[in-house]
């Protein structure tokens, strides 16, 4: 089963170098579950783009407006919903925003 691993963070708690996350990457890769991985930038520079009734708008700035957004994610393949939890443990920087640990969906629906 896929799962995406969000870990959120208050944008002034940004890692500066990258994330340090030897452990989790280590596990990850070395039973092959890591399938990708990818740091994001300050959610300041960021846009979101809405349509409503054929009328795009573009707004600069992080969607939702809140301190915690999603800075790092990692999509990892494992057998169960608890050995993703486990994995998602190991990220250090998660014990202060947090790690989602959300399940894929495949086109035909849940892989569950």
């Amino acid at each position: 089963m896929k799962f995406l691993l969000n870990l959120y963070l208050n944008a002034a708690d940004l890692p500066g170098e990258g994330p340090d996350h030897e452990e989790f990457l280590g596990a990850a890769a070395r039973t092959g579950e890591l399938i990708s991985g990818h740091a994001f930038a300050d959610p300041s520079i960021s846009a979101v783009v809405r349509v409503r009734d054929g009328v795009v708008a573009v707004s600069e700035g992080p969607y939702p407006r809140a301190s915690d957004h999603v800075a790092v994610q990692y999509l990892v393949d494992c057998e169960s919903r608890e050995r993703a939890l486990e994995l998602a443990a190991l990220i250090p920087s998660g014990r202060a925003g947090g790690v989602e640990v959300r399940p894929v969906m495949d086109s035909a629906g849940m892989e569950m």
